[in-house]
């Protein structure tokens, strides 16, 4: 079921349709369960008629999308003969002619659906659809982005509760946690959500001083000269980094010169050292 963040994530991924598309008409949501999926977001409607409209699996154009797994359309709703007719009065009373239905698809399961929708009976080309599938994959990412995030969150915050100073001697944990730092550094700048995007800062918070170590006074890094120098720990190379990160390699470099100068470090490895001492790294 969607929430207030995932709402977010279709409303900004409908704008994107309406105007990459020209389409006037864009509405859609995400799966309540494995059958069904509620309309909960609507663009350019003139009506009331299609928010919180329940679709069916195998119902209409969005129910045979999410059957299929695939984009449908079509060029006449009310008289497509390939598309069972469940939602006539609701898309009639809109006016709507020429749909496309794109299925938002992460891990192999359905989540939701998008809509693109004309007021005349027009053939819909492969731009179209193209540009109505990318809007699609812009919410699947975010989904994702989300699922990942949610899964490192649980597993950081019980390493960072388990993970003190009497747990440093056992290697392994204490380099489970390091990977998690560097995981949820890494994944934070992608997150839309402000509000799970600073859970996820807090917690790497919490794991680069589960060591009891304090924050280094006088010094202040840049949040990206943390994410560099938290790829830098885990062995990647400038190039690994910016990959990683999303970044050119150039920025990397920019970005771990200004932290091994606000360290005092004169190599990589003295500004890790340096951040783990001062309690920027675990």
């Amino acid at each position: 079921m969607s929430g207030p963040e995932e709402a977010v994530e279709i409303r900004a991924a409908l704008v994107r349709l309406r105007r990459a598309t020209g389409l006037p008409v864009a509405f859609g949501g995400l799966t309540r369960d494995a059958r069904q999926l509620r309309i909960a977001e609507v663009s350019g409607a003139a009506t009331n008629v299609l928010h919180g409209l329940a679709i069916r699996t195998g119902n209409g154009l969005g129910g045979k999308s999410m059957a299929l797994s695939r984009p449908c359309r079509v060029t006449d709703y009310p008289v497509a003969r390939h598309i069972s007719h469940e939602y006539d009065t609701p898309v009639a009373a809109e006016g709507l002619r020429s749909l496309v239905a794109v299925p938002v698809v992460v891990r192999r399961r359905v989540r939701g659906v998008l809509y693109g929708a004309l007021r005349r009976p027009v053939a819909l080309g492969d731009r179209i659809l193209d540009e109505a599938v990318a809007a699609a994959r812009d919410v699947e990412q975010a989904l994702l982005l989300r699922e990942e995030a949610g899964q490192l969150l649980a597993g950081a915050r019980g390493q960072g509760a388990d993970a003190g100073p009497g747990a440093v001697g056992d290697r392994r944990s204490w380099e489970t946690v390091r990977e998690a730092h560097g995981e949820l550094r890494a994944l934070a700048p992608r997150i839309a959500d402000p509000a799970l995007r600073a859970e996820l800062l807090a917690v790497c918070g919490r794991l680069a001083r589960a060591d009891g170590a304090a924050p280094t006074a006088g010094v202040t890094l840049a949040p990206r000269e943390v994410d560099v120098l938290s790829c830098v720990a885990s062995g990647a190379t400038n190039a690994a980094a910016a990959e990683r990160l999303g970044l050119k390699p150039e920025t990397v470099k920019a970005y771990l010169r200004s932290a091994m100068r606000k360290l005092g470090a004169h190599s990589r490895g003295e500004a890790v050292a340096a951040a783990r001492r001062g309690g920027v790294l675990p």
